[in-house]
């Protein structure tokens, strides 16, 4: 962290200066704003904090609780969420608070007694190293205290407005505020009052039955649920031996996944409530909490289950259904106009619980969708850049609705129903890259280029999370995680992977260095606005393959050594060396050639290109970002 560029800092530096809209912000909701976002949940909360990084956008968000949430229903933390966490700054903290999942283990019926159950396999949370990062179980209402911290100390200062419920919305065609709201009181002191308010964007991160999803006529479809679990987090006593490890078992008598909670006792159960019949009605959602704790205790025979408390309990129905669209242009305007109104996390897509995947997909949406709010409300971008929004995440959702089908019905099936067909565990273990939530490959577009030049670094597949490795910062001789200095403020990453030459020869980065800060078609000249610090919008930094010991700082091209801030001071966070032994270039398969890796604001590679390639390195930019000069 570096943050005396612009003087000396002695109080917490996560507590940026007020700025912009920061600066005597409004305290109650005001009538007119840049972007409203509906709902404070997950996908809302993320969104408004990577809004906060653009503090010359008015950002509000809204929540019809009369408070922060205190009890969030969801609670798994895959490993590409708390990489998401870094980029905010809080991951260290909110590890040291949750629980960690190592393993999993799977529990089948005993063949010499069916009636109750044994261990049958294990397996490690993360058997192939797809990340450093943790998987994690904590509180929803803790992660979103997270997110709302940051965007309270960023410069925009923004916090949720509680006690405001969305009534609906009308996209009327001129104004510079032509999305008009109406809000319904629903606090102590605004009980019933009705207001109509006006925003050039609207976010609706409002849940499954989606009031802003409603306004714009987008439709939810897909498979009606048909198998029923109840689910509780409990204080109890048993002398079930995993109690403290997350579980998927299987009995004669129905099926449990059981996930560990944070804090060392409590822990959750999704009950098996069985198949739903077609003219239930919505009876099994009645089910009491008596039932499912009996229902437990049979399927955990011969353990037993002494239940002292219950924090929480719900029953629900498994459902997958997806939206058509995720913003309010019709499938047959498509590419005619531009987007007004967004549609994020359980608003555009419904599962199961029990893959851990509802939040972190959530999640996902509102940090894709919101740097690009940022982008064109700051001038950065041309508004057709919010089209690609839909484009994106509907991809992702409907892959993550085809996992969790399989998964589901897996978890559901009788242990008979499983006899030479591929179980729990080895789906698990096949598919381990897809909840840790790896597997979401953006397709080429105007954001991400087709990978011509892949094979300059085949490690950082294009259109897929730019997957961090271990280097040495020159400016201080500290070993580091390159991605994790990949910051959500909202700015572009482009690193250049030296080729062979030694720092300070006549080589390509040196040329690409003269070029990105001389040329009239380098992006840095073309799209960084007059006045600001020339690493604003991008982030540039080399990794040279020699040993750290034999190059000096100095002998790094001028673009890596910037002078940024109020006194000009130089960022010595830009140049980098290979680890003897651990080389990043070996690990991520860079050619001796060297390569550019440009990675967007949300950590996705964008583009690979060689290090001689400055024609192809404007035209990438071009139709993304508007000329600042």
């Amino acid at each position: 962290m570096q943050f005396h560029h612009n003087g000396y800092v002695s109080e917490d530096p996560r507590i940026k200066p007020a700025a912009g809209t920061g600066i005597d912000r409004p305290v109650d909701l005001p009538d007119t704003m840049d972007v409203l976002i509906v709902g404070a949940g997950p996908a809302g909360i993320i969104t408004a904090a990577q809004l906060s990084q653009f503090p010359d956008v008015h950002t509000r968000i809204i929540d019809r609780r009369p408070h922060r949430l205190q009890i969030g229903q969801a609670d798994g933390i895959q490993s590409r969420t708390v990489e998401t966490f870094q980029a905010f700054g809080f991951a260290e903290s909110i590890t040291a608070e949750a629980y960690r999942i190592t393993e999993t283990t799977f529990w089948n019926p005993d063949p010499q007694n069916p009636k109750h159950i044994i261990r049958t396999d294990r397996t490690p949370d993360d058997a192939s190293g797809v990340s450093e990062f943790p998987h994690l179980v904590v509180n929803q209402a803790r992660v979103i205290d997270y997110f709302a911290d940051f965007a309270r100390n960023s410069s925009a200062r923004i916090e949720p407005d509680y006690g405001w419920d969305f009534e609906t919305l009308v996209i009327e065609d001129e104004g510079e505020y032509p999305v008009k709201v109406t809000v319904t009181g629903t606090g102590e002191n605004n009980q019933g009052q009705s207001r109509e308010v006006r925003a050039k964007y609207v976010v609706g991160a409002d849940g499954a039955r989606s009031g802003v999803r409603r306004s714009i006529g987008a439709t939810l479809s897909g498979d009606k649920a048909n198998h029923a679990w109840g689910v509780m987090d409990t204080l109890a006593l048993t002398d079930f031996p995993d109690v403290r490890t997350k579980s998927a078992i299987h009995s004669s008598n129905g099926s449990i996944l059981l996930i560990p909670r944070e804090g060392g006792q409590l822990f959750r159960l999704y009950v098996d409530l069985g198949e739903v019949a077609e003219d239930d009605n919505g009876k099994v959602r009645q089910t009491s909490l008596d039932e499912i704790i009996q229902r437990a205790r049979a399927i955990l025979q011969p353990y037993t289950l002494d239940v002292k408390n219950v924090a929480w309990h719900s029953v629900y129905e498994v459902g997958h259904r997806l939206t058509d669209r995720f913003d309010d242009v019709p499938l047959e305007e498509i590419g005619m106009r531009d987007p007004r109104v967004f549609i994020a996390g359980d608003a555009c897509h419904t599962h199961s619980a029990k893959a851990g995947q509802g939040m972190n997909v959530s999640m996902q949406d509102g940090f894709n969708l919101a740097w690009k709010l940022g982008y064109v409300l700051s001038g950065r971008s041309p508004q057709s850049l919010l089209s690609t929004y839909s484009a994106e995440r509907k991809v992702i959702a409907k892959d993550l609705i085809d996992f969790d089908k399989k998964w589901s019905s897996l978890m559901a099936a009788k242990p008979e129903e499983l006899e030479g067909e591929e179980g729990v565990a080895e789906f698990y273990v096949r598919t381990a890259e897809f909840p840790a939530g790896f597997m979401t490959e953006y397709q080429p577009s105007e954001l991400t280029a087709v990978n011509e030049f892949q094979h300059l670094a085949t490690g950082f597949p294009v259109g897929k999370r730019f997957k961090s490795a271990e280097v040495m910062r020159l400016g201080d001789n500290n070993p580091v995680h390159l991605g994790h200095h990949h910051r959500a403020d909202g700015r572009y990453r482009i690193y250049v992977f030296a080729d062979q030459a030694a720092a300070g020869a006549v080589s390509a980065v040196a040329k690409l260095s003269d070029w990105l800060l001389d040329s009239e078609d380098s992006p840095l000249r073309r799209f960084t606005p007059a006045g600001a610090d020339i690493d604003s919008i991008f982030d540039v930094k080399v990794i040279y393959r020699q040993d750290y010991t034999t190059i000096n700082l100095n002998d790094a091209p001028a673009v890596f050594r910037p002078h940024c801030g109020q006194f000009g001071l130089m960022d010595y966070q830009k140049v980098y060396t290979a680890l003897e032994g651990n080389s990043i270039f070996a690990q991520r398969g860079i050619a001796d050639e060297g390569a550019i890796v440009i990675v967007r604001p949300d950590m996705y590679v964008a583009n690979i290109l060689p290090l001689q390639a400055t024609d192809q390195l404007r035209d990438f930019f071009t139709p993304v970002l508007r000329e600042q000069r």
